[in-house]
């Protein structure tokens, strides 16, 4: 097995530590590449030699594989930082790197992940005239990006809960097969299982919508309760913002089963959270005793924190995924009723067995939660809510 370097694409970011931390990297990222910029404000990574030896020039990584830990971070753009992968990949592959795995756990341009002709993107749906103007004078961006990837030089691509089929399958052809999207359903059902959050014997799972019903159902299998109620719904928006949602017609179970227990709903991201709060308009309707919503990626809007703010969404779980959301800044009034589950450790534990099958498991937990003392929950007790359930 090759040597592992692990380095990240901006300077201070605690998830490239975390993850150097859990894969036993003990040298500090920093030591091992520089991040400059020059005058002219161009990006020139440089790995890190000892400038005595003028032995293997440009040969200094050959049987090393390299790591690059990609995230959203608050002082560079998206833009940016992709720039910087591309960059930072081909500094590697320049100086030897037998391999090069890009770590990016939300993924860049993976929205953009259809175009304007019949030819751009691969879809589990039949694209309407409508579907095809959306795209109408766009690029077809995910597709890019996996090229540029790969012609920077990365072999390998990690990320989590890609919302496209269709940004799956270009990964996929792209990287031939070397695409890895982790799906956090095991990580939220031993949360739920291990937490005060929810009363599992009492519990329902609800589909916002029909893209996020195979997520659901795989929370649900490791939960390992075959019985749990699931609930779909059908979306269809009404401009860029409205959605009205209906119950879905192939829904498992129907709402007369919501009476008095946890209703979670799960989806991979929220932007504006106008679905969700209209999800939990409709659950409300039936008598659940607590509404709860876990998303895999928050993108931190005023206007997403203003609707998820609403009373009838008791607590908000979501992942470090997009680490700024762990800044109780960019988590606002939600900080009374968020939680973020750090997911540094449950990335490098799939990491480590996909580089050594043979390797010791990490030990569970494989998340750390965080969340503020303004959380209900912070020192261990629901108070009122938590004395329901036990009635």
């Amino acid at each position: 097995m090759k040597d592992l370097v692990i380095v990240g694409s901006a300077a201070e970011n605690t998830f490239v530590v975390d993850i150097a931390h859990h894969l036993h990297q003990h040298e500090d990222y920093l030591d091992i590449i520089s991040l400059k910029t020059f005058l002219n404000t161009e990006f020139c990574p440089r790995f890190i030699i000892d400038e005595e030896l003028t032995d293997r020039v440009g040969r200094k990584l050959e049987g090393k594989e390299v790591l690059i830990v990609s995230t959203s971070f608050a002082l560079l753009s998206r833009d940016e930082l992709a720039m910087r992968n591309f960059l930072v990949a081909r500094a590697a592959k320049d100086n030897g790197a037998d391999r090069v795995v890009l770590l990016e756990p939300d993924l860049f341009y993976s929205a953009q992940d259809r175009g304007p002709r019949p030819e751009h993107g691969v879809t589990d749906f039949e694209r309407s005239e409508a579907d095809y103007k959306k795209f109408d004078g766009q690029p077809f961006s995910a597709r890019l990006y996996a090229e540029l990837l790969k012609y920077s030089g990365v072999d390998e691509v990690i990320t989590v809960h890609v919302h496209s089929e269709s940004v799956r399958r270009i990964f996929m052809d792209r990287f031939s097969g070397h695409f890895h999207d982790l799906r956090p359903a095991e990580l939220y059902a031993d949360y739920m299982t291990d937490s005060d959050i929810v009363n599992v014997d009492r519990l329902v799972l609800c589909s916002p919508d029909q893209g996020a019903r195979r997520f659901v159902h795989d929370v649900r299998a490791h939960l390992g309760r075959r019985t749990l109620p699931i609930i779909g719904m059908e979306k269809r928006r009404n401009g860029e913002h409205a959605v009205e949602l209906t119950l879905s017609a192939d829904s498992e179970s129907f709402t007369a089963e919501i009476a008095g227990k946890d209703v979670v709903i799960l989806d991979d991201m929220v932007r504006t959270g106008g679905t969700v709060v209209e999800c939990a308009e409709m659950v409300r309707r039936f008598g659940p005793r607590r509404i709860l919503f876990f998303v895999t990626h928050f993108y931190s809007s005023r206007e997403g924190r203003n609707n998820l703010n609403n009373p009838l969404i008791s607590e908000v779980v979501t992942t470090s995924s997009i680490p700024t959301i762990l800044n109780r800044d960019m988590q606002g009034r939600l900080r009374h009723k968020m939680v973020v589950l750090r997911i540094a450790r449950w990335i490098a534990a799939y990491i480590q067995k996909l580089r050594d099958p043979t390797t010791e498991a990490l030990a569970k937990p494989l998340y750390k939660e965080d969340m503020s003392s303004k959380n209900p929950r912070w020192r261990g007790t629901m108070g009122p809510l938590f004395a329901q359930a036990s009635d």
